[in-house]
């Protein structure tokens, strides 16, 4: 085993949404082998242990972590044809910005979502129309419990809206290392929702993809949605719930609530259910841009998402469970917490 060597920091320095208390047994993991012996360690002594990359869709308790913290910091980029295979550890938005530049298309619309990489399949984020389930080609990970290096094709890994296997049915069973995309080489760029369209204008043509990464980096700074230091309504988890998807008979029940309450209802089609807009139905159920209680509101900029004032973690919960309360009341829709407690 590795000389692994644990250190004491305040977890809210690793978080975009600054919050959480301290944790005394703080590993930063350099290498694949560090995050085994590092799984190895705490299975050896009984310890928890949480793994750790951006911190941008993570909420950690006041009271910090009774356990192992495992801060997944691997680099590398490998470029194989149209293949890439990325570390876990490396920075989401450095990987799109690198892979624009060499003329790939395939994930300019997912410029500036913070975090690693090794969390995009996990959360299978997205932005604008597009899901990082589209480009992925393997998955690699560690399973905790035997050690042994896996491999998971696109298929395997049960993406969904939001989710997959490692979020949902396998929780906690892998630790993902690398994960391997497909990009396009043609550079040329695939606009699927109407915001970024109607920003770009009628610009749509071949090397173009640059100008669709500057204008996506645009919509979402001026949402506060690239998490900046000088920029308060950035210290947040992004979109603190995800967009309700219902079925047809769910979707009818919501139409009648909404024709009672004399609104127009903020939905549409996909596939064979319908998404509705989670900040539409917290806007609409009382809850105000910049609203604050107790040092924690909602954004000035994006309903969406939760932001730090000042306030603690419990603080955060309180509101978030007020703002659902509230939201289901109303309209009879769960909302579903993105980021995740710690």
């Amino acid at each position: 085993m590795s000389d692994l060597k644990f250190s004491t920091v305040k977890l809210s320095d690793y978080t975009t949404i600054k919050l959480g208390g301290y944790s005394d047994k703080f590993v930063e993991c350099t290498t694949d082998k560090d995050i085994s012996d590092a799984i190895a360690y705490a299975s050896e002594h009984k310890l928890s242990f949480h793994v750790l990359g951006g911190g941008s869709n993570t909420v950690f308790s006041d009271k910090g972590y009774d356990g192992i913290i495992i801060y997944v910091n691997t680099k590398g980029i490998e470029k194989s044809g149209d293949h890439f295979s990325v570390k876990a550890g490396e920075r989401w938005d450095d990987f799109v910005k690198y892979a624009v530049g060499l003329n790939y298309s395939g994930i300019e619309c997912l410029s500036g979502i913070p975090g690693s990489t090794g969390a995009t399949p996990i959360q299978n984020v997205g932005a604008y129309g597009v899901e990082v389930s589209n480009v992925i080609e393997k998955v690699t990970a560690i399973e905790v419990d035997t050690l042994n290096v896996v491999e998971f094709s696109n298929k395997e890994c049960d993406f969904s809206y939001r989710n997959s296997r490692f979020k949902s049915s396998d929780k906690n069973k892998y630790i993902v290392t690398e994960v391997i995309f497909k990009l396009n080489p043609s550079g040329v760029p695939e606009i699927k929702y109407k915001e970024l369209d109607d920003y770009l204008g009628t610009y749509h043509g071949i090397n173009s993809l640059n100008k669709v990464r500057d204008a996506v980096l645009n919509i979402r700074r001026k949402k506060s949605m690239v998490y900046d230091e000088s920029d308060k309504d950035s210290f947040s988890c992004g979109s603190f719930f995800t967009n309700p998807v219902l079925n047809s008979k769910e979707f009818d029940g919501f139409l009648s609530v909404c024709k009672s309450l004399n609104l127009e209802a903020n939905s549409y089609k996909s596939g064979d259910c319908f998404k509705i807009s989670a900040a539409w139905l917290i806007e609409n159920s009382g809850f105000s841009k910049g609203l604050t209680e107790n040092g924690i509101g909602i954004s000035n900029k994006h309903t969406l998402a939760i932001v730090n004032r000042g306030g603690s973690t419990v603080d955060l919960i309180n509101l978030s469970e007020k703002i659902k309360k509230t939201v289901y009341n109303k309209f009879k829709i769960s909302l579903e917490r993105e980021p995740e407690l710690v």
